[in-house]
């Protein structure tokens, strides 16, 4: 059976009379782009019910969702300001056009369905962008999504009113 160590001394003994290990720096390959033959970077991003194919490419800032602009299909100003924000933490505002399509869920979910693809999408066309976006939490997919309605009662939680008499 091995001693036991019941002290500093003891323990700095045995760390000083053990060889010196090589301790080896893990290089790890520097991530690349991933892009198709017509210079595009594909993700998939998705929110509650909404799944959303997006590709990016360089260009103008142009935001085309279903084919129409990004302020005819989005028309609040708060859904437009959640696609912009994967362009603002990256420093990358108006250089890249943007071309997604979303199924599912409501006007909300669409628009972090899209900022999720352009999150991953940004990542793969450019991997130095990754600390920035992921340090946001933006390429990490919400994984909220609605509670289910449970028997006996009218919604998720919600019961029935009760009566007393």
């Amino acid at each position: 059976m091995a001693e036991e160590i019941k002290s500093l001394e003891e323990l700095n003994a045995v760390v000083e009379g053990t060889p010196a290990e090589v301790v080896t720096e893990e290089t790890f390959a520097p991530r690349e782009p991933v892009r198709d033959a017509l210079g595009r970077a594909y993700a998939t991003g998705k929110r509650k019910d909404a799944i959303a194919r997006v590709w990016i490419k360089p260009g103008s800032g142009k935001v085309t969702v279903n084919g129409k602009e990004m302020d005819r299909y989005f028309a609040r100003p708060v859904l437009q300001m959640i696609l912009r924000q994967p362009f603002q933490v990256a420093g990358v505002e108006n250089e890249f056009d943007v071309f997604a399509t979303v199924k599912g869920g409501g006007l909300s979910g669409q628009a972090g369905a899209v900022k999720h693809g352009i999150s991953k999408a940004l990542q793969l066309y450019e991997p130095s962008l990754r600390g920035a976006l992921k340090a946001a939490g933006f390429l990490t997919r919400d994984s909220r999504v609605v509670e289910r309605k449970k028997f006996g009662r009218r919604k998720a939680r919600r019961s029935f009113q009760f009566s007393k008499r």
